[in-house]
C-alpha cells in the first residue's frame, strides 16, 4: 500500500487483534496507527523510520510474541427498541418483533473491530438466526445512537452518517467524542450487553 502503510491479512478479526498486540508489544519506531478489520490489519508508519518490508518479514516472529489479551471491559446500553426496521425485520425472519428484540438482546457480544466511522464498533455474537444481508436501499441519514444490525454484525452508530444496515432501536451511548484522551468508548476485544428499555 505504498512506503508508509502495510495492509496484512489475517484469518479473522482476533487474528488481526493477536497480531495488533505483538506489534504494540514490540515498541517499534515509526508506527503511526494499526487499524485491525474483519480478517486485517492496516499498519500505518513513517517510512523514514520504518522499513515495511523488514517489518513484513519479522511477522511470524513478532506472532510468536503475542502478548496476553487484556480483561475484556463490560459496557452496558439500555435500548429503545422501536427503530425504523424492527417489523420488517422480524417479518422477514418470521418472528414477532418482541421475540427478535429478545434474540438480538440475549448475548454477549464483543467488540470485533472499529470502523466505517469513528467509534463505530462492528459487533460480534449475534443470534445466527436473526442474520440479514444488509439493506437494498441505504439510508443517507442514520441518526446518531442507532442500535443497528447487518450480515452476522450488530452495532451502534456513533453520529449520524449515511447507512445500510437495519435499524432495531436507538441508546444514548456517546461513543465518539474527540475532545476525550480515548476518543472511542469501544475497544476491540470490550463486550457489550444491550438491555431493552422497559
Amino acid at each position: 500500500m505504498g512506503e508508509g502503510a502495510l495492509l496484512i491479512e489475517t484469518p479473522d478479526a482476533a487474528a488481526a487483534q493477536d497480531l495488533r498486540r505483538a506489534l504494540l508489544g514490540a515498541s517499534l519506531p515509526g508506527l503511526r496507527q494499526l487499524a485491525p478489520g474483519q480478517a486485517s490489519l492496516l499498519v500505518e508508519a513513517d517510512p523514514l523510520l520504518t522499513d515495511l518490508e523488514a517489518l513484513a518479514a519479522r511477522l511470524p516472529e513478532l506472532a510468536r510474541a503475542t502478548p496476553a489479551a487484556p480483561e475484556p471491559r463490560l459496557h452496558e446500553f439500555t435500548v429503545r427498541y422501536h427503530g425504523e426496521d424492527l417489523a420488517a425485520c422480524a417479518k422477514r425472519l418470521g418472528i414477532e418483533a418482541a421475540e427478535l428484540v429478545r434474540r438480538h438482546a440475549a448475548p454477549l457480544y464483543t467488540v470485533a473491530f472499529l470502523g466505517f466511522a469513528p467509534g463505530f464498533p462492528y459487533l460480534t455474537g449475534l443470534d445466527a438466526g436473526l442474520k440479514l444481508p444488509r439493506r437494498t436501499d441505504p439510508r443517507t441519514r442514520v441518526p446518531a445512537g442507532s442500535v443497528a444490525m447487518a450480515d452476522e454484525f450488530t452495532g451502534i452508530y456513533p453520529e449520524a452518517t449515511p447507512g445500510g444496515w437495519h435499524l432495531l432501536g436507538r441508546c444514548d451511548a456517546s461513543l465518539f467524542d474527540a475532545a476525550r484522551a480515548v476518543p472511542a468508548l469501544l475497544a476491540p476485544g470490550d463486550r457489550v450487553r444491550f438491555r431493552p428499555a422497559p
